[in-house]
Parts: structure tokens; C-alpha cells; sequence
């Protein structure tokens, strides 16, 4: 099955929960030490973490709106930085991912526009720029000693998302020949969009993955609650975190991980 007709977490609204983890990290900006480290992207801090998650949604809305063909250079963004103050900054997160917004009903949402994958509708960079948000917004709150309080319907899209972005990068062995990985969320209400299945797909230049909603036995399957598979998925916990248990050959998802950097 292709990932595309894969369904997102059940009653998911991309554009409402854009804004709702925005303002959550908007929050910590607002009340965190600004010098505080993010081990989870070395050599950031807070600083450069919130630039860059703002600086990306005015780089997608810019972009968005000018209907590019090719990428642009994030640092000729307009309006890219933030001001020195803290008010100014708050704002300036705020309105970074509404931009988003405002720009893709400016254009419409099925206008045809640059991603990392080919031309897309434009509303593709809504649930793309939604989930730089909830990675960045976690590795925040691990920075700071907090546990990440992420919805699981909203950690279940992510990772859905993360896997969609996978699967459209060939010429990667991710899995060894004929092995499978099964990722279960054991948050009972996900339904489907809770459990994933992923293939090997192809060979040489055109070697990737495929994968599917569903249940299945793997070489490999990790279990546990959605926002902490998330996570582990996405390198941000570690795999032997006490709320995951993983079942049969623990070498094949080590090796997933050492192949897909985020």
C-alpha cells in the first residue's frame, strides 16, 4: 500500500494544532532560560532552536506564496529574525506559523508548490510544518527537564509524516532484505493509524521503503505510548527508555535509526 492513502490520526485538524504547538513553545520562549543546550540538536540552545523553527514556517509561507520551483535560502527569508526583545520574539514565533496559514489560503490550498519530495499541494507544508513544530517543541522540553506532553493522535500523525518522508528517499538500505518493522502504539483510541508496518522496497538507486497501517508481525517491533515512539523514532529518546519494549531483533532497528537522521 502506498503511504499516501494512509490515514492521519483520527479527527486530527493540521492548521488547529499548527497554531495550538505553536503557542505551547511560544510558552517556553517565554519562560525558559534562552542559553539553555539542546542535546537532542547539538550545539543549539533555545535560541537557535526557536530561529529556526520560525525562520522555517516564514521560509515555507515565503515560499508558498511565490510559488517557487526550487528551494529558497532560508536566510533570505524577510523577516527571518527575530527582534532582541521578548515580547517581539513571542510575536514573532506566533506569527511565523500563521504565516503558514495565511499563506496557503492566499494561494489555495491544492496550488501546486516546491517540497522536499516534488510539487505537492500547497497544503502539504501545513502538516509538514506542524510536526518541525512538535519534534523542536520536545526537544525543549527535554532540554528543560520536562517530559513531553505530546497528544498521542498528534505524535501518531508525526510519526505517519516522518515515514511518508522516508519512503519518498530512494537509494538508502534501511532494512535488510526481507525483513519487516512493526511500530505499535499501545494508546488504546488510535485505532489503524496506531500501528505501522514497514518493508524494504526496491534495490540499488531505487532502494527505500514501504509502509502500511495495520498489524503484522516483524523482524523487529517496538511497542509503547505513541508520543514516546515518536520520539524514539525520531532519535529524541533512547530505544531502551523504560515505556518501550521491543520484540526480536533489536539490531534491525538500531540499524534503522543509524540510517534515517532527522
Amino acid at each position: 500500500m502506498s503511504s499516501d492513502a494512509a490515514p492521519t490520526a483520527p479527527a486530527l485538524d493540521v492548521r488547529a494544532a499548527l497554531l495550538g504547538e505553536n503557542a505551547r513553545l511560544a510558552e517556553l520562549v517565554r519562560t525558559a532560560d534562552h542559553g539553555t543546550e539542546i542535546p537532542t540538536c547539538p550545539g543549539w540552545t533555545l535560541t537557535q532552536l526557536l530561529r529556526h523553527v520560525g525562520r522555517g514556517h516564514r521560509w515555507a509561507a515565503t515560499m508558498i506564496s511565490e510559488r517557487v520551483t526550487e528551494a529558497l535560502d532560508p536566510r533570505q527569508v524577510p523577516g527571518g529574525k527575530p527582534p532582541a526583545d521578548l515580547d517581539g520574539t513571542v510575536a514573532w514565533l506566533r506569527e511565523s506559523a500563521q504565516a503558514v496559514l495565511d499563506a496557503v489560503d492566499a494561494v489555495g490550498p491544492e496550488a501546486p508548490v516546491w517540497t522536499f519530495t516534488g510539487p505537492k499541494p500547497a497544503a502539504w507544508w501545513i502538516r509538514r510544518r506542524l510536526h518541525e513544530e512538535t519534534a523542536h517543541r520536545a526537544d525543549a522540553q527535554l532540554a528543560l527537564g520536562q517530559d513531553s506532553d505530546l497528544d498521542p493522535a498528534l505524535a501518531a500523525d508525526g510519526l505517519s509524516e516522518w515515514l511518508d518522508l522516508v519512503a519518498a528517499r530512494r537509494g538508502r538500505t534501511l532494512l535488510p532484505e526481507g525483513g519487516t518493522l512493526h511500530l505499535h502504539a499501545t494508546d488504546g483510541d488510535l485505532g489503524a493509524a496506531g500501528e505501522w508496518t514497514i518493508r524494504p522496497d526496491g534495490v540499488g538507486e531505487r532502494a527505500g521503503i514501504v509502509w502500511e497501517h495495520g498489524h503484522a508481525k516483524g523482524t523487529v517491533a517496538v511497542r509503547g505510548p505513541a508520543a514516546v515512539l515518536y520520539l524514539a523514532t525520531l532519535r529524541r529518546l533512547p530505544v531502551d527508555d523504560p515505556r518501550l519494549e521491543v520484540f526480536g531483533d533489536r539490531s534491525a532497528f538500531d540499524g534503522w535509526l543509524a540510517a534515517t537522521p532527522f
